[in-house]
């Protein structure tokens, strides 16, 4: 206990560490990125709240489509697929395979030890609404979104990088 207190005082002057509830946060992302390393689709499902996923495709499927100078007909017709089509995005694009390619484009390689806990919670930023956003670099903007139900696991819920980086693994 005595070796903890000057470290706590420091992260108190410094304000360098993380929050409790970042640091859970981080013991579930950190699982998922092990789910995804390994390939583990039950792990991986476990800790990705599919639903919001398509949610926020759909959603951003239809600012695009809504912001386009196409034909109101053909966004009509976009506004109706969109549903359909961010479930099939979903399906196809929600799996570890995706992900070990996003994080490939961010440098990670699969014989790089995954950060632990205490590295990862460091990179979690609390949003006003109670999720985290996981950023890149430190004041960066996020890139991915975890919420939490009490009782239950921080799931992945949202990705804010651009949608082309989400490319189904061959």
């Amino acid at each position: 206990m005595r070796r903890l207190l000057p470290i706590l005082a420091a992260c108190l002057l410094v304000g360098a560490c993380a929050s409790a509830k970042q640091f859970d946060a981080a013991r579930d992302v950190h699982t998922l990125l092990i789910s995804i390393r390994d390939d583990d689709d039950v792990t991986f499902e476990a800790h990705v709240d599919r639903p919001a996923l398509q949610r926020e495709i759909e959603a951003r499927m239809a600012h695009e489509v809504m912001s386009s100078k196409a034909d109101q007909r053909v966004k009509a017709l976009g506004l109706l697929l969109g549903p359909t089509v961010a479930r099939v995005a979903g399906e196809a694009f929600v799996q570890p395979g995706t992900f070990r390619m996003v994080a490939a484009s961010y440098g990670y390689k699969p014989s790089q030890p995954i950060p632990g806990p205490m590295t990862i919670a460091q990179v979690l930023r609390p949003l006003d609404d109670g999720r985290m956003c996981a950023v890149t670099k430190k004041d960066g903007p996020c890139l991915l979104i975890f919420s939490h139900r009490p009782g239950d696991t921080w799931r992945l819920s949202g990705f804010e990088g651009d949608l082309k980086m989400l490319k189904k693994p061959f």
